[in-house]
């Protein structure tokens, strides 16, 4: 990957992260756009597994670092769906939009898996709820926000012909 190349990833990651932390509030849906999740997913398929890891911890760290209750929750998770992101992206890699729609919406669902079992708050009906319902549905809103998100950077992440 040139400079440029890292340059233009870094500024699609800063994107999604401030869109996470500002426009995620504003909204207050029920089943949330995961701004954080796209943006460790679209950096976890450039790098290496390891290089995954340590996105995924840092970024999954700094988020649980807002809720001291479930510190090592988000961590635990992104680790997880970052790893297993660009091991997935490296042996399945396709640039279409339903694949990578289902790819972020897959992403997003077994992160909220990983994080409601690893939190401990939700027990018995009220997990299976979260689990079944309403993290589908925040699944399937990331992955439409995902894919608008590609639609609309495309242009600014494909390489330059040199």
């Amino acid at each position: 990957m040139t400079i440029t190349g890292v340059f233009r990833a870094v500024i699609t990651f800063a994107v999604l992260v401030l869109l996470h932390f500002t426009l995620r509030p504003l909204l207050g849906w029920r089943a949330p756009i995961d701004f954080l999740l796209l943006a460790v997913l679209t950096a976890a398929v450039r790098v290496r597994p390891a290089g995954a890891v340590l996105i995924g911890f840092t970024v999954g760290m700094v988020a649980d670092s807002l809720s001291p209750d479930t510190l090592g929750a988000g961590a635990l998770a992104m680790i997880f769906v970052a790893y297993l992101a660009s091991w997935l992206k490296a042996v399945f890699f396709a640039d279409s939009l339903p694949l990578n729609a289902m790819f972020f919406f897959a992403g997003k669902w077994l992160f909220d898996i990983v994080y409601f079992i690893a939190e401990h708050r939700l027990s018995g009906i009220d997990l299976v709820q979260q689990l079944v319902l309403w993290s589908p549905l925040s699944a399937a809103a990331t992955a439409l926000a995902g894919v608008l998100f590609l639609i609309v950077t495309r242009p600014f992440l494909e390489p330059v012909p040199g």
